[in-house]
């Protein structure tokens, strides 16, 4: 018999295939916002006129821009958008961008709201021991164009790097999930195409962990192996032909499901765990963790989970075959690095990430028990 609880997060809509600059427009006036703060790609912003195109859509309901956001959201980046958009006196922030700018209006929300206007202020709306602390909801919410596929957008959770300790640390409230996705294709073709393919990894990372996780359902089953199945068939296709928009639409409905189980309740398991590490720690892109450490955890994990990971092999198209020689064939044809040799980390670093790993909230709820860093090193040597 099944146990557990879905809770229906504070998402209101899902747009998908519409133009950005036409349906934030759209979406602000459902709203009733009249202040939007825009927090952008730099890349975006300076060299192409897809910013350009929004603003004018806006018109002077546009009081602001932030387009310094860095890869893996350091608190003190999180504090300059927040001192910018109080001044602004917005009372919507737009995200255009990928991830790290989408879990960073997730905690300036959070800075408004708690008025944190330095960078020791996070201490108090940070995740401590796997406890948020009481503080004040967000009244300014955010929308989000995603420009990358890893899925933050429907997530009520945060990652902020706490630079001085090299540690990726959460935030988390159900208002700070945006309140309108927009999925446009278009825009994410001036994505780099390494960026975009290994997000997509990091999307396939939450379905697979899902449908392997000792705690799934088949509410989360329903979403987690469809999603698996259209990032599996998406993803070669944008590879062959980047022009392709339908192959992107694909892939990014593949990932609004593969957030699905995470959204109700299925915890992700040790890719995850090492993954915020191997981000915060030694700087690797968010998407290059799972290709690298995804097939690795699978192995390791195949003695308790063997009947589950058949599943993953099967909504890849290889029904029987071993699901961790699927994911490496995989990954390996699309162009993405698939050891820790690659991203530069060498065995000397694997007792002090093993360390680390065994603080995160994910290495806790692996399908097969994780008892010390012992164990997560035997992982981070079938990734080496």
């Amino acid at each position: 018999m099944y146990r557990g609880r879905v809770v229906y997060g504070a998402i209101e809509e899902v747009v998908f295939g519409h133009p950005a600059a036409s349906a934030i427009p759209e979406q602000m006036d459902r709203l009733r916002a009249n202040r939007a703060f825009l927090m952008v790609s730099g890349t975006l912003s300076r060299e192409t006129d897809e910013i350009r195109k929004i603003q004018d859509a806006l018109g002077p309901r546009c009081v602001g821009l932030f387009d310094a956001m860095p890869a893996h959201t350091p608190r003190e980046a999180v504090v300059a958008a927040a001192i910018a958009a109080r001044e602004a006196r917005a009372d919507l922030i737009v995200t255009v961008g990928g991830g790290s700018i989408t879990d960073g209006a997730k905690a300036v929300q959070l800075c408004l709201a708690n008025g944190i206007d330095d960078v020791d202020g996070i201490e108090r709306i940070r995740v401590h021991k796997g406890t948020a602390p009481e503080m004040a909801a967000p009244t300014v919410r955010q929308i989000s164009v995603p420009t990358t596929i890893a899925g933050g957008e429907f997530s009520a959770i945060a990652g902020v790097t706490n630079r001085r300790i090299h540690v990726k640390e959460m935030l988390r409230h159900p208002l700070v999930v945006p309140r309108a996705t927009i999925l446009d294709p278009a825009i994410t073709v001036h994505t780099p195409e390494w960026l975009f393919l290994s997000t997509g990894i990091r999307a396939i990372d939450h379905c697979v962990e899902a449908i392997c996780s000792n705690e799934t359902h088949p509410y989360a089953d329903a979403q987690s192996v469809k999603g698996l199945a259209m990032l599996a068939d998406a993803l070669p296709r944008v590879k062959a032909n980047p022009a392709d928009l339908d192959a992107r639409m694909d892939a990014q409905i593949g990932t609004w499901l593969s957030m699905g189980a995470l959204s109700a309740g299925v915890p992700m398991g040790a890719s995850h765990g090492i993954g915020y590490v191997l981000g915060a720690a030694f700087d690797v892109p968010h998407g290059h963790t799972s290709c690298v450490m995804l097939p690795a955890v699978m192995r390791w994990n195949a003695p308790v989970n063997a009947e589950r990971q058949m599943v993953v092999a099967a909504a890849m198209g290889f029904p029987g075959s071993n699901a961790a020689d699927v994911l490496d064939a995989f990954i390996r044809a699309l162009g993405m690095p698939r050891s820790l040799s690659d991203v530069r980390i060498s065995p000397e670093h694997f007792d002090g990430i093993a360390e680390q790993a065994m603080r995160t909230n994910w290495i806790p709820r692996n399908p097969r028990k994780i008892s010390g860093p012992a164990e997560v090193r035997e992982i981070l040597l079938l990734a080496a």
